[in-house]
């Protein structure tokens, strides 16, 4: 085994920090951090890359990083790679066996633990790697026949992320025909506005952009992540907020509008019956915008707890947070078998290999959506994780011929 430091597509941010008005400078954060292990508001993001030599002398990897808004939301605190785990994790892998993915990643954590999501998250990379070598097959392939998915033939649908340059990365998406955007980065109250108008102004913007730059084959989802600040402004009144989404869903006629963590509250189960709550009451206006779940709802018993609820209309399914990459997968299978959106998501924050891994789990697995990561500058994002997916598919495809 071998590990060695790797920089992630983003940084790691104290939303607890942001949220409270750090003021932002270019790409610096002024101010103190808020959240326990940020030394400062911004921090650059670090992972470990996990390195597997197999007998054959190959060696395949898994990248262990976190997610932009660590200890934020019910998640776990800042990852700081320790060099300590290093001979700890080469104690449990020297010389094991690989008898197919789940199997192993069964007998692993089991020696391992799951506590640690980062690490879990890039050691299960690895094994799914190894895995696939070993069989002399894709990822996606040995996810399918494990976990009896049918093999892919048509891509997943991507969703990109915009960071805060707003408009000149939508017309980026826009001109590369994604499929759900801009995701939009509201949060904090500068970007939502007094009762919401500046995001009302920037939808009513992005639907004339996306008419003067695309025709009317193109339908994108709009789909915006507002970090709870809806539930701050009106005072987590669920009344209130579900009448803003309604006038949300107006203002993006035509096209299907969902909105992410739209209150946080402040827990798990609180949470839950919030999010379900606010649901009903939309459903009671009439209104067809879709509400998915990030915040508090990062652990495959979370999903479970989510979906069982009623609590949500899509689960974004953050990688990192789960942490095994079994976990993942399963997630997706839950959700689609419940009839609720599967969005397999995760950071800006990971690594270029992370995100290509993620690919293969989303053809396996068929979620209505993937994110393009990692980064917020879109090109890079799209790049990986289109690239991948035609790639495997290519492959899958000749292979069938």
């Amino acid at each position: 085994m071998v590990t060695v430091p790797v920089h992630g597509g983003f940084f790691y941010d104290d939303l607890a920090a942001i949220r409270q008005g750090a003021a932002k400078d270019h790409q610096w954060y002024e101010g103190e951090p808020v959240t326990p292990g940020f030394t400062a508001v911004r921090m650059p993001a670090r992972g470990l890359g996990i390195g597997l030599v197999l007998e054959d002398g190959r060696t395949v990897w898994g990248d262990a990083v976190a997610v932009q808004y660590s200890g934020a939301g019910g998640r776990e605190p800042l990852f700081t790679p320790d060099v300590r785990v290093v001979e700890e994790l080469r104690a449990v892998l020297s010389g094991r066996r690989i008898t197919g993915f789940r199997q192993t990643l069964g007998e692993v954590l089991a020696d391992f633990g799951r506590e640690r999501t980062a690490l879990v998250y890039g050691l299960s990379q690895a094994l799914l790697g190894a895995a696939a070598a070993a069989a002399g097959r894709t990822m996606c392939e040995v996810v399918c026949r494990e976990y009896g998915f049918p093999l892919p033939h048509k891509p997943v649908p991507v969703y990109a992320q915009s960071g805060d340059d707003r408009r000149g990365n939508a017309d980026k998406m826009l001109i590369k025909r994604v499929d759900a955007l801009p995701h939009g980065l509201v949060n904090n109250r500068a970007k939502f506005g007094p009762e919401g108008r500046t995001l009302l102004d920037y939808i009513a913007w992005l639907v004339r952009r996306t008419g003067r730059l695309a025709d009317n084959t193109y339908r994108p989802v709009l789909h915006f992540d507002v970090y709870g600040m809806a539930g701050r402004e009106f005072g987590r009144d669920i009344e209130r907020v579900a009448d803003y989404l309604i006038e949300a869903e107006r203002v993006a006629r035509p096209y299907p509008l969902r909105v992410e963590s739209p209150i946080d509250f402040g827990g798990r189960q609180a949470q839950i019956d919030g999010l379900r709550r606010l649901r009903e009451a939309v459903g009671r206006r009439g209104g067809t915008v879709r509400i998915v779940a990030d915040e508090w709802c990062n652990t495959l018993a979370d999903i479970r707890e989510f979906v069982a609820a009623g609590a949500c209309d899509m689960v974004q399914i953050k990688m990192p947070d789960l942490g095994s990459v079994e976990d993942s997968i399963l997630g997706v299978r839950e959700c689609r078998e419940a009839g609720v959106g599967a969005f397999l998501g995760g950071s800006c924050a990971e690594t270029e290999l992370s995100a290509r891994v993620s690919v293969h789990v989303a053809l396996a697995t068929g979620p209505e959506m993937q994110l393009a990561k990692p980064g917020m500058g879109v090109d890079e994002g799209l790049m990986i994780v289109a690239n991948e997916q035609a790639r495997v598919l290519a492959m899958l495809g000749g292979r069938a011929a």
